[in-house]
């Protein structure tokens, strides 16, 4: 049943990150005004953020469970790939967009141009490690 739980979890949060990524934030700039799309699209992935922040420690916490009931190993896919999705999380959100904000304001070592491509590149992984654990998940028996 856990098992289930992790699949489905795992997928439900990999459409979301599709559906922010693929959907969302490009169809915001192409009616919206920038300044209107840029605030949405920052809703959006603070709401996201936290989202994922929830959904990763609640994925480990299923990995750990299943180790501990002798399901899968330790120290393993299970446990490693939430984390490197939480990881891009706080890294690509919570440690970029502070330093966005100041190189918009022309503060900062890098420019906002430089800082969106390193979020974006991050953004990326995470969603592709959410769908390798996914895609992991569903085929365990």
């Amino acid at each position: 049943m856990l098992q289930r739980a992790q699949a489905l979890l795992a997928a439900l949060w990999g459409g979301l990150l599709l559906c922010v990524a693929g959907l969302a934030a490009p169809n915001a700039f192409a009616v919206l005004e920038r300044a209107q799309a840029g605030a949405y699209v920052g809703r959006l992935f603070a709401l996201e953020a936290n989202t994922s922040l929830a959904l990763g420690l609640l994925l480990m916490m299923m990995a750990r469970r299943l180790a501990r009931d002798g399901q899968v190993r330790t120290l393993s896919l299970d446990l490693l790939l939430p984390a490197g999705a939480l990881f891009c999380t706080v890294a690509g959100y919570f440690a970029l967009q502070p330093m966005m904000a100041a190189a918009r304001a022309g503060q900062g070592a890098l420019s906002f141009a430089a800082l969106h491509g390193i979020s974006l590149a991050l953004f990326g992984l995470k969603i592709l490690l959410v769908l390798a654990l996914a895609w992991r998940a569903s085929a365990r028996r």
